[in-house]
C-alpha cells in the first residue's frame, strides 16, 4: 500500500500545530488563593524590612547636623550644647521631647521650643525666648521677670526699655498675706497692660501693696495706677487722658471711672 502523500503529510503536521497552540481567550494555570496570599505577604516582608533597615541599619538618614533659629539673647552653640542631640544616631530613633526637656531644664531664658526631623540627616530646633517685663535690682546685676512672672536670668546690664521694679511693702500687710512673689505678679500683670506708648515711657514700675501700684515714667510724669484689676479699661483711659492733656505731669486712673490728672 502507497504511504502518504507529502501533500497529506503536511497537512498533518499543521493539524498536530495548531492542537499544540492555545487557543484564543483560553486561561493558563491559576495561583491558588492561598499561594497569591504567600506572594503578597511575602512582598510586604520584603519592603517593610527594607524600610526598617534604611530607617535603622543604613547610614544614609542619621542625625548629621543642628539648625537653630529663634534665637536673640541665646547663641547657636549655647543652644546646641544644651540640646545634646545624638549625632550619627538614626534620624527616626532621636527622642524630640528629650531634647526639648533639657534646653527647658538647661536654659530657663528658652520659653518653648519645636523640636523637628530635618530629612534626611538633620534636626531642626526652633526656640523661643522669654522676654523681660520688669527687672529686680540685685546689687550690680538685674534679675529679668517675664510676663509670666517667671524670674528666668540674671544680667550684668539692665536691656532697655524694660522697666525697673521697686517693692516697697514695708509691714504691709499685703506682704504678709500674699508674700512678695504676689506683688511680682501683680506688678507684672500692670506692666503687661500698658498701652505701647506707656510702657515704653515706664522708667519704674512701684509696688507699696497690692492695690499701691504706681509708674514713673519719662520726662518726670507719675501714674497712680492702683490694683492690677481692670487693667484694660484703665489703660484706655490714661490714654485719652494723655491725649486730652499732653503737658500734664500726673495722671490717677486707680478708679477708671473718676480719673485725675495734675500738674498740667
Amino acid at each position: 500500500m502507497a504511504g502518504p502523500t507529502t501533500a497529506q503529510r503536511g497537512a498533518g503536521q499543521q493539524k498536530d500545530t495548531r492542537d499544540r497552540l492555545p487557543r484564543p481567550g483560553a486561561q493558563g494555570p491559576r495561583m491558588s488563593r492561598g499561594t497569591l496570599l504567600l506572594v503578597i505577604v511575602g512582598a510586604v516582608l520584603l519592603l517593610g524590612s527594607g524600610a526598617v533597615w534604611a530607617l535603622y541599619g543604613s547610614s544614609w538618614l542619621r542625625a548629621e547636623e543642628v539648625r537653630i533659629t529663634g534665637v536673640d539673647v541665646l547663641t547657636p552653640a549655647e543652644v546646641e550644647t544644651a540640646a545634646e542631640v545624638p549625632m550619627g544616631d538614626p534620624l527616626i530613633s532621636v527622642d524630640t521631647d528629650a531634647i526639648a526637656a533639657r534646653l527647658r531644664q538647661k536654659l530657663p531664658r528658652v520659653d518653648s521650643v519645636d523640636v523637628v526631623r530635618s530629612w534626611p540627616h538633620g534636626i531642626g530646633l526652633k526656640v523661643t525666648e522669654r522676654q523681660p517685663v520688669v527687672l529686680l535690682k540685685k546689687g550690680a546685676k538685674f534679675i529679668e521677670v517675664d510676663a509670666e512672672g517667671v524670674r528666668f536670668a540674671t544680667v550684668d546690664k539692665a536691656p532697655g526699655r524694660v522697666p525697673l521694679l521697686e517693692l516697697t511693702p514695708g509691714q504691709s500687710a499685703s506682704v504678709r498675706r500674699f508674700g512678695s512673689d504676689r506683688l511680682v505678679r501683680e506688678a507684672v500683670r500692670v506692666a503687661n497692660d500698658l498701652p505701647d506708648g506707656v510702657a515704653s515711657a515706664t522708667r519704674v514700675v512701684r509696688v507699696a501693696s497690692y492695690d499701691s501700684v504706681s509708674l514713673e515714667l519719662t520726662g518726670d510724669r507719675t501714674v497712680v495706677w492702683g490694683s492690677s484689676e481692670e487693667g484694660a479699661v484703665k489703660a484706655k483711659v490714661l490714654t485719652a487722658l494723655m491725649k486730652a492733656a499732653p503737658k500734664a505731669g500726673h495722671f490717677d486712673v486707680s478708679a477708671p471711672t473718676a480719673p485725675a490728672v495734675s500738674g498740667s
